[in-house]
Parts: C-alpha cells; sequence; structure tokens
C-alpha cells in the first residue's frame, strides 16, 4: 500500500469473498463484510474465485499459450521455407482473411473481444490444429487411404481440435454468451484454414494447378471451414450463457460440424476422376444452402443477445453508476460510432473497453442462476478503469 488514502469499500451489501485488490498488490484481497482484511491471494489470470490453489502469474502475453507456442515453434521451419521457396503461396493463403475478418468484427460488434484473445484463437488454428491434425490425417492416409483420411479422420480431428481452441477461451472467461461462442470459433477456423491453404497452394503449384486451387479454396469457399466450426461455438456459447457444464454440452455442436465437414469432404473425393460433375454441383447447393443457415442463425443469436443487453442496460446503469448519457452512447450501434468517431484516438481503445465492460455486466446478469462476485467485481474494475480513461 502506498500513500495514507483507504481505498473506498464496495458496497455496504456486498457479501464477504474474494475480490480484485483495490491496491492491486496482490489478484485478490478478502472483504470480511465490513473493511479488507489482510488476506491476499494469487491466481492465474481470473480463472475461478482464489483460495483454491495458488498459481504463478502468466508469463506469456494474452495473445500466447503454451500449445500455440510449442507448435508455432515445431510449424516455423516449414514457413520459412515456404516464404524462401513460394512466397505467392503465403501472399495467397492470407488472401480469405481479407473477407473473413470484417465478418468476424462485424458479429462481434456488441461485445467486441480484445484483438490479444481474437490473435491467440488465430493462432490456435493456425499452429496446434493444424499440427495435429497434420499428423493424424498424414498416418490415417498412409494407412488407409485417401478417402478414409478426407472423410473420416479430418472432420473429426480437426473440428475437435479447432473446438478445443474455443474451450481455452472459455477457460480464460472469454466466452460470455452464443455470440463470442461463433466469434472464437470463426478465429480460429480462420487461422486453420489460413495454414492449411499454404500447404494445399504449395502442392498446387508443383502441380501447376495453383489458380484453379486458389480461386476454389480462397475465392468460392472462404467460409468453408468457419461455416464447419461456428456449430461447436454456438454449443459451447450457449452452455456458458446458461450455466452448464462442459464440454459434454458442447457434444452436439461438434457432431454438426464433424457431419457436415465429412459431407463436404465426400462429395469432393467421390466427384475426383468422374466426368459428371453432378456430385459437386450438388455439394455446391447444399454448402449455398449450409451458409444461408448459418447466416440465419448467426442473425437470430445477435438479435437475441442484442434484446438482453438492451433489457439489461436500465438495471447495469442504476447498480454500478452508469448515467443514462453514458448509456445512450453505447444504446445502438449508429449512436456509439458517432460518439466515437468524435473522440481523439487515443481514447477510442477506452472507449470500446467501456462498451464492452457494459455489455459483459448485461451478459452476467442476463444468466440464470445467482451471480458470481467475484467475476461480477472483475467486470466492475474494468469498467471503472475503462470509464475513467477514456473521460479524463
Amino acid at each position: 500500500m502506498t500513500g495514507n488514502a483507504w481505498p473506498p469499500p464496495p458496497p455496504v451489501a456486498t457479501p464477504p469473498g474474494w475480490y480484485p485488490d483495490p491496491w492491486g498488490v496482490a489478484h485478490y484481497r478478502w472483504w470480511n463484510g465490513h473493511t479488507w482484511a489482510a488476506n491476499v491471494a494469487y491466481y492465474h489470470g481470473v480463472a475461478g474465485p482464489p483460495g483454491t490453489r495458488p498459481a504463478r502469474r502468466p508469463r506469456l502475453p494474452a495473445w500466447l499459450s503454451v500449445p500455440v507456442l510449442v507448435s508455432g515453434l515445431l510449424l516455423l521451419p516449414l514457413l520459412v521455407v515456404t516464404a524462401v521457396i513460394e512466397p505467392i503461396v503465403l501472399a495467397l493463403a492470407l488472401v480469405p482473411l481479407v473477407v473473413i475478418v470484417p465478418v468476424l468484427v462485424w458479429i462481434d460488434r456488441l461485445e467486441p473481444e480484445p484483438w490479444a484473445s481474437r490473435l491467440h484463437a488465430l493462432l490456435w488454428g493456425g499452429t496446434i490444429s493444424v499440427l495435429v491434425a497434420s499428423l493424424v490425417n498424414g498416418t490415417v492416409l498412409l494407412t488407409a487411404g485417401e478417402a478414409a483420411a478426407a472423410v473420416g479422420s479430418a472432420p473429426l480431428v480437426e473440428e475437435t481440435m479447432k473446438g478445443l481452441g474455443i474451450l481455452w477461451a472459455v477457460r480464460r472467461r472469454e466466452v460470455d454468451g452464443p455470440t463470442d461462442g461463433i466469434v472464437y470459433a470463426g478465429w480460429v477456423a480462420a487461422g486453420f484454414a489460413m495454414v492449411e491453404n499454404i500447404e494445399y497452394f504449395f502442392v498446387a503449384s508443383d502441380d501447376g494447378v495453383l489458380a484453379e486451387t486458389f480461386v476454389a479454396r480462397a475465392l468460392f469457399t472462404p467460409f468453408a471451414h468457419p461455416l464447419f466450426t461456428v456449430w461447436i461455438g454456438l454449443a459451447i456459447g450457449l452452455a456458458v450463457a446458461r450455466r452448464r457444464s462442459l464440454p459434454w454440452a458442447a457434444w452436439w455442436g461438434l457432431v454438426v460440424a464433424v457431419l457436415l465437414h465429412a459431407g463436404w469432404n465426400g462429395a469432393i473425393v467421390a466427384s475426383i476422376g468422374l466426368d459428371d460433375d453432378r456430385i459437386i454441383v450438388v455439394a455446391a447447393l447444399a454448402f449455398v444452402a449450409i451458409f444461408v443457415l448459418t447466416a440465419v442463425m448467426v442473425a437470430l443469436v445477435r438479435r437475441a443477445e442484442r434484446r438482453d443487453y438492451v433489457a439489461a442496460m436500465p438495471y447495469v446503469a442504476q447498480h454500478y453508476g452508469v448515467s443514462p448519457d453514458e448509456v445512450g452512447m453505447f444504446r445502438t450501434w449508429g449512436e456509439m460510432l458517432a460518439h466515437r468517431r468524435r473522440l481523439p484516438r487515443r481514447q477510442r481503445r477506452r472507449f470500446d473497453d467501456t462498451h464492452a465492460a457494459l455489455a459483459r455486466l448485461a451478459a452476467l446478469h442476463a444468466r440464470p442462476g445467482r451471480t458470481d462476485p467475484v467475476d461480477e467485481q472483475r467486470l466492475v474494475a474494468q469498467l471503472r478503469d475503462a470509464r475513467s480513461a477514456w473521460r479524463s
């Protein structure tokens, strides 16, 4: 503790429990219902209330994790060799992101996730997911043939690994509801597709069919992997919002993703070597139907979360001392953008943090059951810090 200022206590009605340390000395400090106690606890991130097992502070930045770091180092030589031999391949593999990223940002605008968390999801898909899938699929290809790898192992192992990336975001308490699950699914799938395209484009370049492969994978079907994995994200997000146990509640999402992925790969395998193009035409029509279905699903989920956000805002504003004028800034996307444009550039990030903190508090109170006081205090601290920063 520095100085003589004693921080104001939480509201009188706050029950005893662990809350973020107002001095920042430790992660949490015990509030006995009347005053701050000397008991402190260090806990890794915000994975849960302290008192179970103290842990060291994180040594890696938010956009990294041990699985991403280790697998990234293993894949780095392959990427370097590709950049030296076929630099055009790396450039072409980035093209789908020009289409995918704006869509993910648009979906995520109600409760924007930190860019470090989005980057971690992208790297998860492009490192650990690709590495494990390549090893398993390569083994199945050598032992059981191309069809078994494409229709059997690839959908199962790829969707499972991408699903683990979403669960990792849940572990970090970055998923508050269905939209968050969908967003992280999209970023993980985008990273996986990007690195997978490097492999496909490299082989296609040697075979002299790079242009055809690029058009088919990057221009016609850039959303293939996100369309499969988004169902896992939806299932996980719904489980979080409804306080259901994970990962069992996410099984139906994994099943849907695997079946869609297997059906698409199976149609491509069946059409190879046939003069009749009806199989691939039917598959393309099915892909369009899945795209439309997924778009409708995402729109309905966003509308439902927006409705919950609007319904919870009066309580959030009154309970946490947010003025009606401030609430009005974030009521609609147009009002928020208009106010954001009038701010100096250095304040816009904190303005976005305020918006995100309000949305997360609204989502927290929209969940059934008792609100976790530690989680609530963490979000209140984020809101307080963000408001003081962008208004200063």
